[in-house]
């Protein structure tokens, strides 16, 4: 089982997330296992789950949404997001927050 969050190697983070689209509302659940579960109230097609992820994450680590990259589980539930310009304790601090 992997982790939520972890280095690139490339000065970035991966986290690994498990979405739920079409919720009440967008939110950040929390840990899920070895994901973050996040639901948005998007629905998944044409890829507006996707974009809603991005936005909610954007928000909440504070950073630009060109700095979040899907990097693989577009059309999947349990996907993984490269996040540029972040540390790991920075991802893990939103993860304990649960915002």
């Amino acid at each position: 089982m992997g982790e939520v969050v972890s280095a690139d190697g490339d000065g970035g983070v991966l986290l690994r997330v498990k979405a739920v689209p079409g919720a009440s509302r967008d939110q950040i659940a929390g840990p899920l296992g070895d994901r973050l579960k996040v639901r948005v109230s998007a629905p998944p097609e044409g890829g507006k789950a996707n974009d809603a992820i991005i936005r909610l994450l954007s928000s909440a680590l504070g950073v630009g949404r060109s700095q979040i990259e899907l990097v693989s589980g577009g059309a999947r539930a349990e996907k993984v997001f490269r996040l540029r310009g972040l540390n790991i304790q920075a991802v893990q601090e939103l993860i304990r927050r649960g915002k």
